[in-house]
């Protein structure tokens, strides 16, 4: 989900002043002696805070693994819950180092916030849920329908797309807050609840009665979903970016968060020179990471699939399938660059 009314939230010149990084993000980090990372604190499976304050989710998981591939310490990481309006505003300010909020990479975030994306830690699109009771079957029949969805965000637009292109009419109900939007679903304000269909999953378990809703098969868009920072600062990019990565190398090689340390032994040279146990390697030094950047990773949150099926797969309530999500040797579109 994401926000598409740019000049909205932001003027232009603070996009091109403010938005350009100090070109030091890791050192800053380090100075302070934690990450501060932006979430979503609302979607279960991705970003959601419990009644102690704890976070758990995808997306926050990414930044515990990034804060220890900086630290070896996951636990130095302080989030900031933000709201789809908030968000980009506070990585432009400084706010936070780094985004992890369920954010689709569009052209315009690259081209006009000041923006760089490239790993992407969940493949999405949207879709819609409807009440079982309304006997619908397809979003092609929900013409004249009530449609709940949250303003500032793609999804608002891509609404509008798809009914226009199908000749379909329809009643937005908007809300600025994701809370609003599923009170006033689940309040029967409206027929139908658009985002991203991962979203769905999250947000039917939230429901009063979860068994009266089914999500429609339609998928609408393409919504890459992964961290965000500030452009000016190679370096800082690249750790978060080869962090994800990480995870998902760490999968491929069939490195765990149990057999890490065993694998350490491995007579394969990539494996070695990915652990940081190869002679001579200075990937992790020249990332400004130490060494053994990738093993604090795994020990950290797992490799990919494991912070996957936690988080949102078959270990947990939302039981998502891999889908586009799984390995790129194993059908899917997750797929790393060589870490050598």
């Amino acid at each position: 989900m994401a926000n598409r009314i740019l000049a909205a939230l932001i003027g232009a010149a603070v996009v091109g002043i403010s938005a350009q990084a100090s070109a030091g993000t890791l050192e800053d980090v380090k100075a302070k002696g934690f990450l501060q990372c932006g979430v979503n604190a609302n979607l279960s499976g991705f970003g959601s805070q419990d009644s102690s304050g704890n976070f758990a989710g995808l997306d926050v998981d990414l930044c515990k693994a990034v804060a220890a591939a900086v630290f070896g310490d996951a636990t130095k990481v302080k989030f900031t819950p933000l709201s789809a309006k908030d968000r980009f505003p506070a990585l432009q300010s400084g706010e936070i180092d780094m985004l992890a909020r369920n954010t689709t990479w569009t052209a315009s975030r690259d081209s006009q916030l000041g923006f760089d994306f490239r790993a992407i830690n969940y493949y999405d699109g949207q879709g819609f849920m409807v009440r079982k009771e309304l006997n619908v079957k397809s979003a092609l029949e929900l013409s004249g329908a009530a449609v709940c969805v949250q303003t500032g965000t793609t999804t608002e637009l891509n609404l509008a797309d798809y009914f226009k292109s199908h000749n379909l009419q329809y009643n937005p109900v908007v809300f600025e807050k994701q809370e609003e939007v599923d009170a006033a679903y689940n309040a029967g304000r409206c027929d139908v609840y658009t985002t991203d269909q991962s979203g769905l999953y999250s947000i039917r378990l939230s429901l009063s009665n979860p068994d009266d809703h089914v999500i429609l098969p339609e998928i609408i868009s393409k919504e890459p979903l992964g961290p965000a920072v500030r452009q000016g600062d190679s370096k800082w990019f690249d750790i978060v970016s080869f962090t994800h990565y990480a995870m998902v190398t760490a999968e491929e090689f069939g490195i765990t968060q149990a057999n890490v340390e065993e694998m350490k032994k491995s007579a394969n040279p990539d494996i070695k020179r990915f652990l940081g146990e190869e002679e001579g390697s200075t990937i992790g030094q020249d990332f400004g990471l130490s060494k053994d950047w990738a093993v604090n990773i795994i020990k950290a949150v797992g490799n990919y699939g494991e912070a996957f099926e936690r988080n949102v797969g078959q270990g947990s309530p939302l039981k998502i399938k891999r889908g586009l999500n799984a390995l790129w040797n194993q059908g899917g579109l997750q797929y790393a660059p060589p870490i050598r």
